[in-house]
């Protein structure tokens, strides 16, 4: 290989790793973290970096909480959640009331958010409402109708014609 070649083949792989490496450079550690309370007794985080960049990696973001009364809870580990990159949830852990909650990640992110959460006894799903037999319920069979009507006139036509067939055939 000649050293042209090899100068080339030096170029492009650094121009292909040179994109992908710079965003990381741009981040300076510290990572914004947006706490709030997930409509129950959970707590959910979504961490991204102080410049807006989704977090690609994973962070073992830890949260501890009081309320009032001197109950605490944690330290827990936030599990990442499904909802995309960087969302974090705690699950079930506060019990109804007014919570201070902080949530914490190591270093090299070094970053703490603190807020209030307001935790409430998670609803009950209604019950599924079950579909009247009625003139609905008829309606959507009869709708199948025309469809029916119209396969089985396809298939007697054919029918008809191989018969058709059939026979001038026989006579020849």
């Amino acid at each position: 290989m000649s050293t042209r070649g090899a100068a080339a083949v030096l170029a492009g792989l650094l121009l292909a790793i040179l994109p992908a490496a710079g965003p990381a450079w741009a981040h300076n550690g510290k990572l914004q973290l947006e706490v709030a309370g997930d409509g129950a007794t959970g707590v959910t985080v979504q961490a991204r970096h102080a410049d807006g960049h989704r977090l690609d990696t994973m962070v073992r973001l830890v949260l501890s909480a009081t309320a009032e009364g001197g109950r605490t809870v944690g330290p827990v580990q936030l599990e990442p959640a499904g909802e995309g990159q960087g969302f974090y949830t705690s699950g079930p852990v506060l019990a109804p009331g007014t919570w201070k909650v902080t949530v914490t990640a190591p270093a090299p992110y070094a970053t703490k958010a603190t807020v209030e959460v307001r935790a409430k006894v998670a609803q009950a799903a209604p019950p599924p409402v079950a579909e009247a037999a009625g003139p609905a319920a008829d309606a959507q069979v009869w709708r199948w109708w025309p469809l029916i009507l119209g396969v089985l006139g396809v298939l007697a036509g054919v029918a008809i014609i191989a018969s058709v067939v059939r026979r001038r055939t026989l006579r020849v």
